[in-house]
């Protein structure tokens, strides 16, 4: 392949990747906050969603692409910035798979909560609270990584 599509490839992939994290990070943020039992199940359902579509197919194309563009390039593996980028998304990989459960389990937790018209138990908070703090190092690590693709610093 091409080196300029497979960039071309990483850089599309690693757009949706991020985009849409925090963008289903972002509205599943504004959802809670509204505390509407309705409008949480609603988005928590299409989060879920866009988790499977998006984010999880193109988690396992950064790497492809990322790899492979690193033996075109000629670029040593165990360059410091390749090396930090790797860390950082298992860092941020060992955050989202169980984000991907919480989202799930509050999904069905909110949608139950609407279905009855019920409130939120508690536990659905507790996952909320869970989901957070692993957002935040996860959205971290991204930040670093997209910085590292870019500089790729010596």
């Amino acid at each position: 392949m091409d080196y300029l599509v497979l960039k071309w490839l990483h850089i599309v992939s690693s757009t949706l990747l991020f985009g849409t994290g925090i963008g289903s990070a972002w509205y599943m943020l504004f959802a809670n906050v509204s505390r509407d039992v309705r409008a949480i199940a609603v988005v928590s359902k299409y989060v879920v969603i866009a988790d499977w579509l998006f984010t999880a197919t193109t988690a396992v194309l950064q790497p492809l692409t990322g790899f492979y563009m690193i033996h075109l390039a000629g670029y040593p593996l165990h360059s410091k910035w390749i090396m930090w980028s790797i860390m950082l998304y298992v860092l941020a990989g060992a955050c989202w798979l169980p984000v991907v459960w919480l989202q799930i389990r509050m999904r069905d937790l909110a949608c139950a909560a609407a279905r009855d018209d019920t409130p939120l138990p508690a536990l659905y908070w507790r996952y909320f609270r869970i989901w957070v703090t692993l957002g935040v190092p996860a959205f971290a690590a991204f930040i670093v990584i997209f910085w590292l693709m870019v500089a790729k610093p010596v």
